[in-house]
């Protein structure tokens, strides 16, 4: 039988089983398979791709919507990938706008890196931030302990931790932080007289450890949730930390981390994301906005 043409093929929603193929898609385009976070896409959010008629996936994506159930006030697209065998034939392109019909008027936000930044501005994506992404062993300063206080996060947390992270990302993000005690390996809470005023996560990747979300009232919070992180995180240290917060960006790599990349974040059908972005540092995972 004739093999199908690419635009022939339809394209579904992935699930929790299509898991194994999403790795193997990341794997072949060269990025690391990361299992557990293709695990919370899919079954946080929702995934869309093309079956291979030879096996495997043509093509997947996620799309991780927020606010109130059945009324998203923004989604975030991750993930785009396209195998190798199938580049530069239109299948990204097609993807991508199959996403945005999906989604209707919902506002899209997404990371992407230059290669990938000239079809999203096609697609009418505008560039509102950036991201810079570094990793490396984290080494302690040595110097005066911070005056703010930091433990590890309870379940009684929870509700002050989605309140305040409602605040600073600008929508409901409820269903996420929900799964994070059981995705991430620490969740810290920062405190002052007894109130909640920064939180973050470190998460196991392929070959690190991810902090984020990492939501912080300034800089010194900040810089005490990602030392308490990594004072009880083995191996190297990821984030992808907004460069606007230059200062937190200076110390990191003062301190151990280098910049690996650096991604556009993108917009379309708003000018600027939601939300506080001065506490805002950086992201769960740059998939999920």
């Amino acid at each position: 039988m004739p093999t199908p043409s690419l635009a022939a093929l339809p394209i579904r929603r992935l699930t929790f089983r299509d898991l194994a193929a999403c790795a193997d898609l990341s794997q072949d385009r060269g990025w690391l398979r990361e299992e557990h976070k293709w695990g919370l896409l899919l079954t946080a959010g929702q995934g869309y791709g093309i079956d291979d008629p030879g096996g495997g996936l043509v093509a997947a994506c996620t799309v991780t919507e927020y606010g109130p159930p059945g009324r998203p006030a923004l989604a975030a697209v991750g993930m785009v990938l396209v195998a190798a065998r199938h580049a530069r034939r239109g299948v990204g392109r097609r993807l991508m706008r199959h996403v945005m019909s999906t989604t209707g008027p919902t506002p899209l936000t997404l990371h992407a890196t230059p290669n990938g930044r000239p079809l999203y501005e096609e697609l009418g994506f505008k560039v509102t931030g950036s991201a810079e992404m570094v990793r490396g062993h984290f080494s302690p300063d040595g110097g005066p302990a911070s005056r703010i206080t930091t433990r590890a996060a309870t379940a009684d947390d929870l509700t002050a931790v989605v309140r305040l992270d409602g605040e600073v990302f600008g929508t409901d993000r409820t269903h996420i932080l929900a799964r994070l005690p059981a995705f991430a390996h620490r969740l810290r809470v920062a405190e002052e007289d007894g109130r909640l005023i920064g939180y973050a996560a470190a998460w196991p990747n392929t070959d690190s450890h991810v902090v984020g979300p990492l939501i912080a009232r300034d800089t010194e919070t900040a810089k005490a949730l990602l030392s308490s992180l990594a004072a009880q995180t083995d191996g190297p240290l990821r984030t992808d930390i907004d460069v606007r917060h230059e200062e937190l960006l200076a110390w990191v790599k003062a301190r151990g981390l280098s910049s690996v990349a650096h991604n556009a974040v993108m917009t379309h059908g708003i000018t600027a994301l939601p939300g506080d972005w001065s506490r805002r540092f950086a992201p769960l995972t740059v998939a999920a906005g």
